[in-house]
């Protein structure tokens, strides 16, 4: 989205003046707070592209300081939500109100006319893809303390969505890019949410299509069928990419183009799965670590119904349990057979296939029967 689209909004004083009073009345009725435009203008410096921070699916991130001294990020959406402006706000309000350690807190937003910026509080350690796959790491060691916090944390955050809220927010976006840390690595879910605000054509695949395909559970990326269970599957990805510290985006093995969800599933059947941990990661328990990956893979099955909840993916992370490995199925994961970045979801369901790696069968397996993740017996 173009920034310089709001001068027009600026000089639209009347209808901009007549609206303030009733979204004055309806913000504090929702308990929102409302910025300003010339006050966000202001805080980012004109939207300057040296305050830029971030890009995403649903729009721009800009770093921006406040008069009061606060720091905080301004997301400038590129998508125009097809709700009235009520009815955005009231989806605002839900989402300001939305408190976690592991989510990142809305503080409110600015509307004009058909524009809408978001303005979040500042994350100082930007994104863990930055951090983890970024150039050369960004210069940042991550042991594997704070690996697994990162991991224990997102986990947290996304529990949180799934269980205990009424109705429950199913992120739809779980990916590196959308975990921030503060300055103590401790992981915040950013964009939550989101998905509520704009219809289902709109989606995140548009930017960094290769690297967000890797994330999509196959039963949303086909069919559309949104469930906890599809960030789930997201979840599991980013486990493994935490752990690897490769990207999901990128090809693992040169002479057979193996993708990482796919090589990680190799190297589990073949016994050698301690050799996807990262070789940066010099020293770590390996009992534990291999768990954590094993987990990553019950999230990552191909059918949905045999995927723990986040609130069992918890439980396997915080003890020393034996996991209930004759349990474990294939993965199932997405690949593209062309170029997705600019096409329509029905482009993309006709363009990419569903790989399940127990057979060249391209159906799914799906059961109903209860599934269990861990045995009684502990290690």
């Amino acid at each position: 989205m173009s920034c310089c689209c709001f001068g027009a909004l600026v000089s639209n004083k009347k209808n901009i003046s007549r609206s303030q009073p009733d979204l004055a009345g309806f913000s504090s009725s929702k308990n929102i707070k409302l910025f300003s435009y010339n006050e966000l203008r202001s805080a980012t410096d004109n939207f300057h592209p040296r305050n830029r921070i971030g890009r995403g699916g649903f729009g721009i991130v800009f770093k921006g300081t406040l008069r009061n001294g606060t720091i905080v990020a301004a997301k400038v959406l590129s998508t125009e939500s097809k709700q009235g402006l009520h009815e955005f706000l009231t989806e605002i309000d839900t989402i300001t109100n939305v408190r976690h350690p592991n989510l990142v807190v809305l503080l409110g937003c600015c509307v004009q006319e058909d524009s809408r910026i978001l303005v979040y509080e500042y994350v100082e350690n930007k994104s863990l893809d930055h951090v983890l796959l970024g150039p050369n790491n960004a210069a940042v060691e991550l042991n594997w303390g704070i690996r697994s916090a990162i991991c224990m944390g997102a986990a947290s955050g996304l529990k949180f969505l799934h269980e205990e809220l009424d109705p429950p927010i199913v992120h739809r976006d779980i990916k590196a890019s959308n975990i921030l840390l503060n300055n103590n690595f401790i992981p915040k879910i950013g964009d939550f949410g989101l998905a509520k605000l704009f219809p289902d054509n709109v989606t995140h695949i548009s930017t960094r299509v290769a690297g967000t395909t890797g994330y999509l559970a196959p039963e949303y990326a086909l069919h559309g069928q949104l469930t906890k269970k599809a960030d789930v599957y997201s979840f599991g990805v980013l486990v493994i990419e935490i752990i690897s510290g490769r990207s999901v985006s990128k090809t693992w093995l040169s002479d057979t183009d193996k993708l990482l969800l796919e090589w990680t599933w190799q190297l589990y059947e073949e016994g050698r799965l301690i050799e996807l941990v990262d070789p940066n990661l010099k020293e770590y328990p390996e009992e534990e670590v291999l768990r954590f990956i094993k987990v990553a893979l019950f999230c990552t099955q191909a059918s949905s119904n045999r995927r723990p909840s986040m609130l069992q993916v918890i439980e396997m992370f915080s003890k020393p349990i034996r996991l209930n490995e004759k349990e474990l199925t294939p993965p199932g994961f997405i690949q593209d057979s062309a170029s997705i970045s600019k096409v329509s979801k029905a482009t993309i369901t006709s363009n990419l296939r569903i790989k399940d790696t127990s057979s060249s069968d391209s159906s799914v397996p799906f059961s109903s029967a209860p599934v269990t993740c861990t045995e009684i017996v502990p290690r």
